[in-house]
């Protein structure tokens, strides 16, 4: 029986449960994806690639999945679980960006599709901002750019600082706080940090014991936390405060971690020198619609359009990682970096079948995956298991004959979720 004749045999059975030739796969890439991901799955060898330029509505984006296997998006498509229901073929989803807000994890999950992004890939761009920020507060500049936009000419030396051998305050030393870190110690800062998980700090920066201290004793402070009830409003009126008088705020993580009406409050009586906000905890759908924040109108505070992770450089880096990672699932079942699904780091798979089952987390499944090979007599070259909350995933490296006659006896197993063969 040819390959060709298995997969028209597989096709009734269930979409996607047998793998296609690359070119066959199809892809769709929407909001205007960085072309750098066209190019990696071009090399990997898909070229049935769509690309669109805007974000689809949920009926449009319904209709447009009927027959797509791999989807790509950026922040404004939404992924609910109704979407996720109707689209039959569709196996994996790519988030080009650092978040995954716009999908239903858990829906995604129960039906067996992994989600992945790029949640590290804008680091550096964001570490810059933050440092480009800082010394356009410390020296006034955006008021006097106002001022020269206008007509005025503000050329004083007043409240103008220069950044060296000032103290940087950074709450949250991950990934972009870390690399804040390095550049801001090689501008002549000092830096101190506080983190609710010990860090290793880098060069010559400082772990401090407690918030308090760090607002109390830093002249800059940089926020990078994740969006967590614990989080919420985490720099509230009384903490924002007892800021050291003078100082200033920069906050490129998440809107809701600063108590904007409280800084505007402390920025128009002085005690804040400057603020510059990059994240608001509502912002606007879309170019067309209005942001509105008590900060507008107040000469000291820069407000940017939630652009930290918004370069070339950035969105070339997401392009490539998570084409990689949407390349490397469809190849070989690899699911690192996805954030809704058990990880596993899979080589390819030469002279055999590759089958991945994809069920819910109950004992018993393996047991029972095992006991099918071994009764049908199918040598199983290679066996990989993890687990993640209510999911579980396995990957079976077998002997190519019969493998696809035993699809519908997995499939059957109680807690499959689904269930794929790669050949």
């Amino acid at each position: 029986m040819s390959l060709d004749t298995l997969r028209d045999i597989s096709a009734t059975l269930d979409p996607g449960a047998l793998s296609l030739p690359k070119e066959r796969i199809r892809i769709l890439l929407l909001e205007n994806v960085h072309e750098s991901a066209e190019g990696v799955l071009a090399e990997e060898g898909y070229t049935s690639v769509e690309t669109v330029g805007h974000a689809l509505d949920p009926h449009e984006l319904t209709e447009r999945l009927q027959d797509v296997h791999v989807v790509g998006i950026r922040s404004r498509t939404r992924f609910t679980r109704e979407v996720l229901e109707r689209a039959e073929r569709l196996f994996c989803i790519g988030c080009f960006s650092v978040g995954t807000d716009q999908v239903d994890l858990a829906a995604s999950a129960e039906m067996g599709i992994p989600v992945f992004n790029a949640p590290h890939a804008n680091t550096r761009s964001v570490a810059e901002l933050v440092v480009g920020m800082s010394i356009m507060l410390l020296r006034d500049v955006f008021r006097k750019s106002t001022a020269a936009h206008r007509g005025g000419w503000l050329k004083t030396a007043k409240g103008a600082r220069e950044i060296r051998g000032k103290t940087m305050g950074i709450v949250g030393y991950g990934h972009i706080g870390s690399q804040v870190s390095v550049l801001a110690e090689a501008l002549g800062l000092h830096v101190i940090f506080h983190d609710i998980v010990p860090k290793l700090p880098l060069g010559n920066a400082r772990a401090v014991d407690s918030l308090a201290e760090l607002l109390a004793t830093s002249d800059v402070v940089t926020v990078h936390v994740p969006d967590t009830p614990d989080t919420y409003r985490l720099l509230n009126r009384a903490r924002l405060a007892t800021m050291k008088p003078g100082s200033c705020l920069v906050n490129t993580s998440r809107g809701s971690v600063v108590d904007l009406e409280a800084l505007a409050d402390l920025l128009s009586d002085g005690h804040v020198a400057g603020a510059a906000i990059d994240v608001f905890p509502k912002e606007p759908a879309s170019p067309e619609d209005a942001l509105a924040t008590p900060l507008q109108g107040i000469h000291n505070a820069i407000l940017t359009p939630h652009i930290g992770g918004s370069t070339q450089e950035a969105q070339r880096n997401i392009g490539t990682e998570v084409a990689l990672k949407l390349a490397h699932y469809s190849d070989r079942g690899t699911t690192i970096g996805a954030v809704n699904f058990p990880e596993l780091n899979l080589a390819p798979h030469d002279g055999t079948h590759r089958i991945l089952h994809v069920h819910r987390n109950v004992p018993g499944v393996l047991q029972q995956i095992n006991r099918i090979f071994a009764d049908a007599g199918v040598n199983i070259a290679g066996q990989h298991l993890q687990t993640r909350g209510t999911l579980g995933y396995v990957v079976l490296d077998v002997d190519p004959t019969g493998s696809l006659e035993l699809l519908t006896d997995l499939k059957a197993i109680d807690g499959t979720i689904r269930a794929r063969i790669l050949y």
